[in-house]
Parts: C-alpha cells; sequence; structure tokens
C-alpha cells in the first residue's frame, strides 16, 4: 500500500518504524542483561526504581501503577510476586481503609542499589556511547515533547 495512502510519508514511516526496532532491540538487550545481571526483571527494576526516589520509599499503589503505565490489576499481581520475593511490602493506608501503599523493604532496596550501576553501565554501552551529545541533548527535546503532549491527553 503506498504510504500517502496511509496518511504518512515515506520519510516519516522510515523514522518511526526505524524508532520502533530500536527501542525493541534495546528494551530487549536491557532487559536481558538487568535479569541475568542482578535478577531483576524490567518491571521489578521500574517498581523498585520509583519507590527508591518516593519519599520514604513508599507509594501508593495507584499512583505508582500510573507512574509505570500500568493497570490496577497487573500492579496488583505483580507487586504480589515481589512481596512473596520480600523486595516490597504492602502496608495500609490509615487515610482511608480502601488505598494501599507499596512500600520498599531492605531487601528491595538492597536489590536496586545494586542493579542501578549495572543498568546504568549497560545503558551506556548500547546506547550513550551510539550517540554524540547534540543527538543526545534533541533525543531529550524531542521526548520531552512527546510525553508533554501525551500528559495532556487522557490517559
Amino acid at each position: 500500500m503506498d504510504e500517502t495512502a496511509l496518511g504518512w510519508s515515506a520519510e516519516e514511516q522510515q523514522a518511526w518504524r526505524g524508532f520502533v526496532r530500536m527501542n525493541e532491540r534495546l528494551v530487549g538487550r536491557l532487559s536481558r542483561r538487568l535479569l541475568a545481571e542482578s535478577r531483576l526483571s524490567p518491571a521489578d527494576f521500574a517498581v523498585l526504581a520509583h519507590l527508591s526516589e518516593a519519599p520514604d520509599g513508599r507509594q501508593r499503589a495507584q499512583d505508582l501503577a500510573r507512574s509505570v503505565e500500568w493497570e490496577k490489576s497487573r500492579m496488583s499481581h505483580h507487586i504480589a510476586r515481589m512481596v512473596g520475593r520480600g523486595l516490597v511490602a504492602r502496608e495500609g493506608c490509615t487515610e482511608d481503609g480502601r488505598g494501599a501503599f507499596v512500600a520498599l523493604t531492605e531487601a528491595g532496596r538492597a536489590a536496586i542499589e545494586a542493579a542501578a550501576p549495572l543498568h546504568v553501565t549497560a545503558v551506556r554501552e548500547l546506547f550513550l556511547d551510539q550517540v554524540t551529545p547534540a543527538e543526545l541533548r534533541m533525543l531529550a527535546r524531542l521526548s520531552e515533547r512527546v510525553v508533554e503532549a501525551l500528559d495532556e491527553e487522557p490517559a
């Protein structure tokens, strides 16, 4: 089918497909390295990273789900697995009886502190070392613009 009939130019299609291919390969390689080096899945890492940056290492489950763009049920199931491994704990919310907090445990903090430098090294080797400083600045601006536009639309 002709690209213009689909509503995008050959240049737009090439850029989009290249971005998707890069993202898939990069995320796949980072995920495999993370799991091999730290025994954390990318999902574990995302949850632990968000919690490690939160005040007191805890966050409402619904806010955590929103920040990692997960459905409530996915977050609930994943947190249950992480609780079973001792990485996080569920805590009740005293303000309202319905809400719950997810809190980083000592084991979870140790896991993210051990995994983070390995992850940074992998990101540097697989991505940062492949782009120039000017390209990196441009990518940061593009990413911020797209994220801002996405944040303006309902999820």
